[in-house]
């Protein structure tokens, strides 16, 4: 038998914009879980922001803060997944990634985590409607596209557009700067397209994930406008996502949702102020993966 929900112990790998969200909404006790530590390559700068916490928060190596938690929240990059899943997934942990694009083609990571018992999860991130499209991917599906509509300081500096030579900051309207496939997308820009991958994850083989990424003088939002066809019908989501206040490459929502899903994890509603309690940590059962599908 577990032990309950609230003593979860959840160790953040990456303290960017969305790990240092999550590390102090844990650390403020609005979920029912404790921070167990924190990894980063930048150790004085996961140092300064330890220091910045309420409670004294460990510093680990990837090797520490697995074997200190229960559940790890990936907010690195996609560079550090294929060192950081393997090493979970053989220490029997489970794994949160806000990466979603270093998850795609990698079947082997999902299959060993279901033979070991553990859970591999991304969340629906900056997209609502995930659930939906689910649904209708049960029957047939015709098309599903993906246009991503992106201020240009969110582009800036990617390697994407330094090789092709393309002037963001001559631009005077709306530019198409990439329309492939989903996976495409996501190795071309690996800090901006988990919406693509998730999208793509969520589909699967069921059909192409097709995207298009514009750069918008313009924007100062994150505009996603999803299209699927099918045997269910047809289905459109638009999404205008404010970008993090740390780092523009990064939804607002997206943070949000990873500690919603957190929130679901630990079994508890997400508390939207600071709660004085701290709680102790206490190793829980891990939870066995769903089957593949």
């Amino acid at each position: 038998m577990s032990e309950p929900a609230s003593h979860l112990r959840i160790g953040v790998f990456g303290v960017g914009a969305i790990g240092q969200m999550v590390a102090r909404h844990i650390d403020e006790g609005r979920l029912n879980a404790i921070l167990s530590g924190l990894a980063d390559e930048d150790g004085p700068k996961a140092a300064s922001f330890a220091a910045s916490l309420r409670t004294a928060t460990p510093i680990f190596d990837m090797a520490g803060l697995l074997a200190h938690s229960d559940w790890i929240v990936e907010a690195a990059s996609q560079a550090a997944l294929p060192v950081l899943i393997p090493a979970v997934l053989a220490q029997r942990k489970n794994v949160l990634v806000m990466s979603v694009g270093g998850l795609l083609a990698r079947e082997d990571w999902f299959r060993e985590a279901q033979r070991c018992g553990c859970r591999i999860l991304f969340p629906s991130g900056a997209i609502a409607g995930l659930d939906g499209l689910r649904s209708a991917c049960v029957g047939q599906m015709e098309s599903v596209t993906l246009t991503s509509r992106k201020p240009v300081r969110a582009l800036t500096g990617t390697r994407y557009v330094a090789e092709r030579g393309i002037q963001l900051a001559s631009l005077t309207e709306d530019a198409v700067i990439f329309d492939g496939l989903a996976a495409d997308a996501a190795r071309a820009f690996p800090a901006t397209s988990n919406v693509a991958a998730a999208l793509a994850l969520t589909v699967g083989d069921r059909c192409e994930v097709r995207v298009r990424i514009v750069a918008s003088p313009a924007s100062s939002r994150n505009v996603h406008e999803i299209e699927a066809r099918g045997e269910f019908g047809s289905l459109r989501i638009v999404i205008q996502n404010v970008p993090s206040e740390t780092n523009p490459k990064t939804s607002k929502l997206a943070a949000l949702s990873a500690l919603a899903t957190l929130a679901s994890i630990a079994d508890s509603p997400l508390a939207s102020k600071p709660s004085s309690v701290q709680r102790a940590a206490t190793p829980i059962q891990s939870i066995p993966a769903p089957a593949s599908k």
